[in-house]
């Protein structure tokens, strides 16, 4: 049988807040980074999220070329994860700083699809008035 989980309104609101947080620092230090290399800036945070027990923060990433690239942009972000928790361990007033995993986030290509579709289906329509 499954659990659920039951969170407070205040519980659920610090949690975005130290999520929105997060996502504000490390979008800072990531644009910090990409200016020493230039192939960070064709990826972008789309959204950071802290697991149940805050203990590991997942940074989304997005980019128009797509996932097969993100292989190779996160072996270069692996060398930044020690120097993103420390600089967030001076910025953030946290008792602990959480691990980071970087993925790709699928949403944008999912709303890509769901619009080229929309789109095909538009033209289709039009096609078949005349």
């Amino acid at each position: 049988m499954a659990t659920t989980r039951r969170y407070s309104k205040t519980g659920i609101i610090k949690r975005n807040q130290k999520q929105s947080l997060l996502l504000r620092e490390i979008s800072q230090l990531v644009q910090q980074a990409s200016l020493d290399d230039i192939s960070l800036t064709a990826f972008s945070i789309s959204r950071v999220e802290l697991s149940d027990d805050k203990g590991c923060c997942y940074i989304y990433f997005f980019s128009e070329l797509g996932k097969d690239n993100f292989k190779d942009f996160t072996e270069k972000l692996r060398l930044y994860k020690p120097s993103i928790r420390a600089a967030l361990a001076n910025k953030i007033d946290a008792r602990r700083v959480p691990q980071i995993a970087f993925r790709y986030d699928e949403q944008f290509s999912k709303i890509r699809e769901i619009e080229e579709l929309i789109e095909s289906v538009k033209t289709k329509d039009s096609d078949d008035i005349e």
